[in-house]
């Protein structure tokens, strides 16, 4: 095993046990954490415009005397965007166009029809009103995050999306407030943390409720959604980021190193495994990666990545690959293999599939069009990216002629009667023609 990446055999007898203990998810809540949340989410609920001022003197350093100075006007998000340099301009308007191509394909429409009784049942898709966006402020300023979350949004229909973002000593990332003015945000406030959660979530005096939360954030950010869920929806409580990458030894050692680095950097818990039938070229992807590594400006990040969580694993054969890669339902899989179109069907359960040597999941973290927003941790077994079809509710129709009410009811009345809910069999027996004896 190498210091710094663990090395793993699939033929080796305690191999089942190794994998296991590899991809365990130690999702454990901290209750200190729990408790902290709760208590701001509390004082938000409780004292409204006030804690939320309080809280982010608190927390963000930034002192203000009403909610409405913590405001961004569109003015400032609009000189944002014309003050910046063409090629980051350009970057952020052609991934804006490529992500609002790719999901106008994902709306769904209206649909009904008529059965043989002559009732009329269908689906209404309507958007959803207002939707929150938390985006992640400070250090971690991400762009492509605010044009992933809400242009789906904008493309579903929805309102009004109000992005909030923490602004630590009042500073902003212009890339940001560019971003938000290009995916066509309508208000941002720089409020963070919990407390901004919570007033999303709950409303205050100046802050509106919304519909759903949508955006990554730490884990006080997460811990809040998990809480406020059921009053509001949210798109997902994301674990560390994770890449799977498949190889059959025909691609770039050094470019298979630097798509696990990729991920490696985003966290020290991030999760970046190669699997591969040959020994020789898991020595060579080992080997680049002792060599690229000092070369990467966040290698302290990469390096704890890897040994915490990382790991070269050969198998006899890429079939076993498969059998690894569904098992552990990765975040992103990339599959860099020459052949690799005619094996993606293979692959059931993963948040996002890169097919190729050339598509890099970096790609798709920024301009592909396809959403970066994926299931973590497993989850994929259930779960999607994020896409239009989050942000639109579905409604169902029914309306009945007298001749679908009368045959329906006579079905409803003996299940109802059959479950001892007599009001609803008596319910539907009043639809029913005379000729039907109504029970007492």
């Amino acid at each position: 095993m190498s210091q710094l990446i663990r090395r793993l055999r699939m033929t080796e007898a305690g191999f089942p046990a190794e994998f296991s203990a590899l991809i365990a998810r130690h999702d454990e809540r901290d209750p200190a954490l729990t408790q902290t949340v709760f208590d701001i989410i509390a004082a938000v609920r409780n004292r409204g415009d006030q804690a939320i001022l309080d809280l982010t003197r608190q927390f963000d350093h930034y002192s203000a005397g009403t909610v409405s100075e913590l405001e961004v006007s569109v003015p400032v998000m609009e000189e944002a965007l014309a003050s910046l340099d063409v090629s980051s301009r350009e970057a952020l308007e052609v991934a804006a166009a490529r992500i609002r191509d790719y999901h106008l394909h994902q709306v769904a429409e209206s649909w009904r029809f008529e059965d043989s009784l002559g009732n009329h049942l269908g689906q209404r898709i309507t958007a959803m009103e207002r939707v929150g966006m938390y985006v992640p402020g400070g250090k971690a300023s991400y762009p492509s995050s605010v044009l992933m979350n809400a242009i789906p949004a904008k493309v579903a229909g929805v309102s009004h999306i109000c992005m909030v973002v923490p602004a630590p000593g009042g500073e902003l990332n212009p890339l940001v407030l560019a971003a938000a003015a290009i995916a066509g945000v309508d208000r941002v406030l720089t409020i963070g943390g919990a407390q901004a959660v919570a007033a999303l979530a709950y409303g205050t005096e100046s802050v509106a409720q919304v519909d759903k939360i949508v955006g990554p954030g730490n884990r006080f950010v997460a811990e809040a959604k998990r809480q406020v869920f059921g009053t509001v929806g949210i798109d997902m409580v994301a674990g560390p980021s994770e890449i799977l990458i498949v190889a059959d030894g025909t691609v770039a050692p050094e470019w298979t190193a630097m798509d696990l680095f990729s991920q490696a950097e985003h966290d020290e818990q991030a999760q970046a495994i190669l699997i591969a039938p040959d020994a020789h070229y898991l020595d060579a992807v080992e080997q680049a990666i002792v060599r690229l590594l000092p070369t990467m400006e966040r290698e302290p990040i990469i390096r704890a990545s890897l040994s915490n969580r990382g790991a070269l694993i050969e198998v006899p054969d890429l079939a076993a690959a498969v059998e690894l890669s569904n098992q552990l339902g990765p975040e992103h899989l990339e599959l860099a293999m020459e052949d690799a179109q005619a094996w993606v069907d293979r692959f059931t359960v993963a948040g996002a599939i890169f097919v190729g040597a050339q598509t890099c999941e970096a790609l798709g973290d920024y301009c592909a069009g396809p959403n970066h927003v994926l299931p973590t941790s497993g989850s994929a077994r259930f779960s999607s990216p994020l896409g239009v079809y989050d942000f639109q509710k579905r409604s169902s129709i029914i309306h009945c002629s007298p001749t679908g009410a009368d045959a329906l009811g006579r079905v409803a009345s003996v299940l109802a009667r059959g479950e001892s809910l007599t009001a609803h069999a008596r319910s539907a027996e009043f639809r029913c023609n005379a000729d039907f004896l109504c029970k007492e």
